[in-house]
């Protein structure tokens, strides 16, 4: 005689406690559920009252496991992904394939962008989105499947995209009409561009190594305007509002097109570059290695 088998919660109940698991957030989860909070919290209680445990622990703002929580959320989790594995490959071909890529506002704009057309052409089925912040996104929690990440050369994070290097950059007519700029010492003549990095909550290339290293650390410029984002002072340079601090390869179509002239020699290597992550579970997926493979590749192009 078989088995009886046993009674499981309620399954949405078990999605909800999924995605507050991993959100540690009623808001987020009520988000991704497409339910309200006052819905998410009810269908946690109610599967608690079923298990006869306490699954979180409710603290101001925030969620957080229990023993028993962390005890269910890790099969949970892992039932889940095999079903939308098992989803996905059961649409197959007839969907269209979709890679998410997060990344920072600048190298979105100045480099990956302007490239995109390229991929989109040999694989018309992939749908590329690309996510532009400053913000640190968690692959897993916001489901994204490739970084490109900015930091530091010595702590890579996935295989080296491109080092970086800076170098002062403006636009032909600025240097054709402006005022000399001819050495580093002509630069106190011109408006500097400047990055503001708090914005990014992190250090970003400024002009005070690059001024150091080229023996004018003192330079005190004619005028000095400050920009929240990269491709903003990049911008304010092609259209000859001043100098801005050029980080290449990032501003290498620009320089190859002639939008931008570097007037002074001496790049100085930045201590950060750029590096490709890639969410482990998404390596199953030969678009996403196919992406992965195709960005790596263009960076080798492009020096």
């Amino acid at each position: 005689m078989q088995a009886a088998t046993r009674r499981l919660p309620n399954p949405e109940f078990l999605l909800t406690f999924d995605a507050a698991a991993r959100h540690l957030s009623l808001t987020r989860a009520a988000e991704e559920r497409f339910v309200t909070q006052s819905a998410v919290s009810r269908q946690i209680r109610a599967l608690e009252d079923d298990l006869g445990v306490t699954l979180f622990e409710r603290r101001h703002r925030a969620l957080a496991l229990t023993a028993e929580g962390a005890q269910l959320a890790r099969p949970c989790r892992s039932v889940v992904e095999q079903l939308q594995q098992a989803v996905e490959q059961l649409r197959g071909a007839r969907q269209r394939r979709v890679v998410t890529i997060t990344t920072t506002p600048g190298l979105a704009a100045l480099w990956l962008i302007p490239r995109l057309a390229g991929f989109t052409s040999q694989h018309p089925d992939v749908d590329v989105r690309i996510d532009a912040s400053f913000e640190r996104r968690d692959l897993v929690r916001d489901g994204i499947e490739i970084a490109i990440r900015y930091g530091r050369v010595d702590a890579p994070v996935g295989p080296l995209l491109f080092e970086e290097s800076a170098l002062p950059v403006c636009s032909p007519a600025l240097r054709a009409t402006g005022p000399a700029l001819a050495r580093p010492e002509d630069l106190a003549q011109h408006t500097l561009l400047r990055l503001d990095d708090r914005s990014a909550g992190g250090p970003l290339e400024d002009w005070a190594p690059w001024l150091a290293a080229s023996g004018v650390g003192g330079l005190q410029p004619r005028a000095m305007l400050t920009f929240s984002n990269y491709d903003a002072v990049i911008s304010a340079a092609v259209h000859g509002q001043g100098v801005a601090l050029g980080r290449r390869p990032l501003g290498d179509d620009l320089l190859n097109d002639g939008r931008l002239v570097a007037p002074l020699q001496g790049g100085l290597a930045s201590p950060r570059a750029y590096f490709v992550q890639v969410r482990e579970d998404a390596r199953r997926r030969r678009e996403v290695c196919g992406f992965e493979r195709w960005l790596l590749e263009q960076a080798r192009t492009a020096h």
